[in-house]
């Protein structure tokens, strides 16, 4: 659990870094990378959360 928060964490604090780069430079390739690290991110949360489903389901079994 402390490593999927952590993970969060660290995907918060890239897109933040990434608009605020954004912000800076005027420069929309920071704007790209923090979309591509938002889509990771669903990604990895979707993954999470089906082997959760699927661990859940083999306990009811």
């Amino acid at each position: 659990m402390v490593l999927i928060r952590l993970v969060g964490f660290l995907l918060l604090l890239a897109i933040g870094l990434c608009l605020g780069l954004f912000l800076y430079t005027r420069d929309r390739r920071y704007l790209r990378y923090a979309a591509t690290i938002f889509k990771f991110g669903l990604v990895v949360a979707g993954v999470f959360a089906l082997l959760y489903l699927l661990e859940r389901l083999i306990l009811v079994i």
